[in-house]
């Protein structure tokens, strides 16, 4: 049986947040607080299509095909990845058990303002924003999902993941999300041969990555982006 995580409450500031249509039409949000976009500004779509489904998922799908999928990702945000995600589910048939964190959950306000269902042909992205935070919560028959109102540093369980999304703030925002212990705890939530995808490719982050015992793979990112990382743990 779960049971609920007693997390320690994040220490959240109130921050304005402004909606932002990006180069490919979709949108992203900008944070006032930490001055930065939460999605590419050169295309949400395209960077999440190509940093978290198909260097990420499509590979995991393929390389873990006997049980379902167990997904995490750091910062839930607006809800994009995962959206993406229950599209790919619902497309391969395959079975996704997705947990994510966020210390800064949109509002409802907020997230029914995002254009994502209209550009992906789907009814989804309010049922995931609306699902109760600390439960899993069945989407679809193929997809459940997990939130936890946590930080990263803070996040337990016992089951292992077969793959993480990493799509915290830039290491220029939030620094202490970048750090060799971040990933070496990282480490310890993912099985061998498991995947974790991420934008950012800065040197110590590649380092911090290795130290913590990933093989890093540098692939060809989206667009205005030359390279991003996928990351094998061994």
């Amino acid at each position: 049986m779960y049971e609920p995580q007693n997390y320690p409450k994040p220490t959240i500031m109130e921050t304005a947040s402004r909606l932002v249509l990006t180069a490919d039409g979709s949108h992203s949000v900008y944070d006032a607080q930490i001055g930065q976009h939460y999605h590419s500004v050169y295309g949400a779509r395209q960077e999440s299509d190509r940093v978290y489904i198909e260097l990420g998922l499509r590979a995991a799908l393929d390389r873990f095909v006997d049980e379902p999928l167990r997904i995490f990702e750091m910062g839930f945000g607006t809800g994009l990845n995962a959206l993406l995600t229950l599209q790919e589910s619902e497309k391969q048939q395959r079975s996704v058990e997705y947990e994510t964190v966020e210390t800064h959950p949109l509002s409802l306000e907020e997230a029914h303002q995002l254009n994502y269902d209209d550009l992906l042909g789907m009814s989804a992205l309010l049922t995931l924003h609306e699902a109760p935070w600390g439960l899993p919560t069945p989407i679809t028959p193929l997809f459940t999902l997990t939130k936890h109102e946590a930080r990263v540093q803070d996040f337990r369980t016992t089951n292992l993941f077969h793959l993480i999304y990493y799509d915290a703030f830039s290491p220029k925002g939030q620094p202490e999300l970048w750090t060799a212990d971040i990933f070496a705890n990282l480490a310890e939530l993912i099985r061998p041969g498991g995947i974790l995808t991420t934008y950012c490719v800065k040197g110590y982050v590649q380092r911090n990555l290795r130290a913590a015992g990933f093989t890093v793979e540098k692939h060809p990112g989206p667009p205005h982006k030359s390279e991003v990382i996928r990351a094998i743990r061994m």
